[in-house]
C-alpha cells in the first residue's frame, strides 16, 4: 500500500452507504474512493456518469436489500468518483491540466496500487462504462469482469459532440443552470421518471436534481470535455479477456450505443438485458431489474451460491422468476442471452 502521505481518510457517518472516503494522491491529482465493506474480500470498484458520484449514481442499486447483500457478501465495494464530483468538492484549479480518458484510466491503476487490489470487478453508467472499458483494455490483469450500464464506445456521433459542446458551453459561461440540469436528467432517466404537467417527477428525479445543485460547474465541465474528446475503441471490444454484463434501458438516449457494443463483443463471454420503461441510469430508476442477471453473471465466477431452502419469493434467485434461458451452463457458468427484462410501472 502507499505510504500514507497519499492519502487523506474522512469518516462518512453523514453517507448513507457508511464506510470511509479516502483522498488518493495520483500522477494526475486526487482521487475521491468511498471504501465499503471488509477490505479482505474481493473488490468491486464503481465509477458513476457525468455530473454523479457514488451516492447519486448508485443509491437506489445499493438501497435494494438483496443487491447489497448479495454484493457486500462478496466483496468490498470502492467506489471511485471523478475528479472534483465527490461530496464537499472543491473547485479544481484553473492552473490544473485538463484531464483526457486516458488520464482518468491511469488514475483508477493508481488506485489500485494504492489500496494493494489485483483484479477487481468493475461496474460503470455510460460514461462511467466507457472508463472502466477502457480501463480493462489497457489493464487487463486487473479486471476480472464488466457490469456496464448504458455504455459507451464509440467516439461521439456529431449529434452528441454538438449536443455535448451546447451543455459544455452552459456549464462554462452559466454554471449548474437550470438548463444544464434539464438536459442532464434527460440523459438520466426515462419521461415516465421525468413526470409533465399532469404527473409529478419522481423521487429519484427530485433527489438527483438536488444532487446537482451540489457539483462544481467548472469540474462537471471538465469531465464533460473528457468524454466528449474520447476516442472510439469498437475494434478492441473482441480483444477483452473478461466476462461483460450489460444493461440499458430502452427509453435511453444511449439504447443503440449499447445494442451496438454488445454485437462487438464475444457472444460466448457477454450478455445483455435490456429494460422497459427505463432511461439510462437503471441503478437509480429500475433497480430491481438488475438483481437476477447480476446474481447469474457472479454465479459464474462461484459466487452468489445460495441453497434452495435459503430462497425467499423475493430472492432474485426464485426459480419462478428466472428466464429459461437464464439455466443452460456455458463458458460464464450460465449462459446469459440477450434478454428483455419486463418491469411493470406500478412495481
Amino acid at each position: 500500500m502507499a505510504d500514507s502521505s497519499d492519502s487523506v481518510s474522512v469518516d462518512m457517518e453523514g453517507v448513507p452507504f457508511g464506510g470511509k472516503e479516502h483522498l488518493v494522491k495520483t500522477c494526475h491529482g486526487y482521487v475521491s474512493v468511498a471504501v465499503i465493506g471488509d477490505q479482505d474480500k474481493p473488490a468491486l470498484i464503481t465509477y458513476p456518469d457525468l455530473a454523479l458520484n457514488y451516492v447519486s449514481c448508485f443509491q437506489g442499486f445499493f438501497f435494494c436489500p438483496e443487491a447489497c447483500s448479495m454484493l457486500l457478501h462478496n466483496f468490498c465495494i470502492y467506489h471511485i468518483s471523478p475528479p472534483g464530483h465527490e461530496l464537499g468538492a472543491q473547485t479544481i484549479s484553473d492552473d490544473d491540466r485538463m484531464l483526457s480518458v486516458e488520464d482518468l484510466v491511469d488514475q483508477i491503476a493508481e488506485v489500485l496500487n494504492f489500496f494493494g487490489l489485483g483484479a477487481v470487478m468493475c461496474m460503470g453508467v455510460t460514461a462511467g462504462a466507457y472508463i472502466l472499458t477502457l480501463f480493462a483494455m489497457k489493464y487487463r490483469q486487473h479486471v476480472l469482469g464488466l457490469i456496464l450500464v448504458s455504455p459507451l464506445c464509440k467516439a461521439p456521433s456529431w449529434k452528441e459532440w454538438l449536443y455535448n459542446k451546447v451543455v459544455s458551453n452552459l456549464l462554462y459561461f452559466y454554471g449548474m443552470c437550470g438548463l444544464v440540469k434539464e438536459l442532464l436528467l434527460k440523459r438520466y432517466f426515462s419521461k415516465e421518471a421525468r413526470g409533465n404537467s399532469q404527473v409529478p417527477e419522481s423521487d429519484i428525479v427530485q433527489a438527483c436534481r438536488r444532487s446537482l445543485d451540489e457539483r462544481q460547474s467548472s469540474n462537471v465541465w471538465r469531465f464533460l470535455e473528457a468524454i466528449n474528446g474520447r476516442p472510439d475503441i469498437t475494434d478492441d471490444l473482441r480483444k477483452l479477456q473478461c466476462r461483460s454484463l450489460i444493461f440499458v434501458g430502452d427509453s435511453s438516449p444511449f439504447h443503440s450505443e449499447a445494442l451496438y457494443m454488445t454485437s462487438k463483443l464475444d457472444r460466448r463471454y457477454s450478455a445483455l438485458v435490456e429494460v422497459q420503461a427505463c432511461g439510462s441510469m437503471v441503478t437509480e430508476e429500475q433497480p430491481h431489474a438488475m438483481l437476477i442477471p447480476l446474481e447469474y453473471f457472479l454465479m459464474g465466477y462461484g459466487l452468489c451460491r445460495q441453497s434452495q431452502s435459503s430462497v425467499s419469493p423475493r430472492s432474485p434467485l426464485s426459480p419462478s422468476c428466472i428466464a429459461p434461458e437464464l439455466l443452460s451452463p456455458e463458458s460464464m457458468g450460465l449462459k446469459l442471452k440477450p434478454i428483455k427484462t419486463r418491469i411493470s410501472l406500478e412495481a
